[in-house]
């Protein structure tokens, strides 16, 4: 898919699906930005969330990273990574269902262990309406089966495996940057939506103008995907930009469905 070679040679190929339901997630998006990967060794997602590009590719760089600030999904990763087994025993019997979803959200993570965390994270995400971190209520559709959480060892496993080479970081953005900053390096700048709630986390609008001082000052390349709002387009209009139009789903209904257009910025 698109100009994905090694520096050193042709990449194996990897290709997954995201592991967890995650707001603003790029599964839409990623057949318009993976062919614009530009030669690079070294793979970074500063803004993991869902890590749709990361799991999506086609094909694996020398080096890989996926970082991002929650440390309930940095914990996921960790967990799946290295404690697969014991993570999907904590659903042998589990069922899709509205109380043990509220019980779960009651439940301090603080009083559990990484697995036990990641399983909680890993359940409320998965039954979380629009994959929202903040705010959570039980996600219902009228076209699709509840999830059953009995089969997800095939897939998990395969992510086990996919992660099983990967950096993943619990890192504020410009630490990341800074930390894996070459030339050879491939950044993919997933920030939180401009004027969009679900996130969990605070970004205000300095925190753009800082993105885009840092990206005109790195070694490496970088590209950026952001909703095509216009105080993105004026604090982005010394870059390279791009328009593209998504049709989303609204509610998960699998009907009724809304164009949006999504702003891709890059670097060089």
């Amino acid at each position: 898919m698109g100009n994905n070679k090694n520096l050193f040679g042709d990449f194996e190929t990897v290709k997954t699906t995201p592991i967890v339901k995650w707001i603003g997630g790029k599964r839409r998006l990623a057949k318009h930005i993976l062919p614009k990967f530009p030669e690079h060794l070294c793979y970074v997602e500063v803004f993991a969330g869902g890590a749709a590009l990361y799991f999506l590719r086609d094909q694996q760089a020398e080096v890989e990273v996926i970082n991002d600030i929650n440390g309930e999904l940095v914990n996921l990763y960790r967990v799946v990574k290295n404690h697969i087994e014991e993570f999907l025993r904590q659903f042998k019997y589990a069922l899709s269902s509205r109380q043990i979803f509220e019980w779960l959200k009651m439940t301090p993570s603080e009083t559990l262990t990484d697995i036990q965390r990641a399983a909680r994270f890993f359940y409320l995400q998965q039954h979380a309406f629009g994959g929202k971190v903040g705010n959570q209520t039980f996600g219902t559709a009228a076209t699709r089966p509840a999830i059953n959480l009995m089969r997800i060892e095939e897939h998990l496993s395969e992510a086990h495996l996919r992660l099983a080479g990967t950096y993943i970081e619990h890192l504020d953005w410009a630490k990341c940057i800074s930390k894996y900053d070459r030339p050879h390096t491939l950044f993919y700048c997933d920030p939180p939506y401009w004027d969009t709630e679900g996130y969990g986390v605070d970004f205000g609008l300095e925190q753009y103008h800082a993105i885009a001082d840092t990206l005109k000052t790195i070694q490496g390349k970088a590209i950026l995907s952001l909703n095509d709002h216009p105080r993105m387009l004026e604090i982005f209009k010394d870059f390279r930009l791009e328009t593209v139009q998504i049709n989303y789903t609204v509610g998960g209904s699998g009907k009724k469905s809304v164009k949006r257009n999504e702003l891709i910025i890059y670097n060089w």
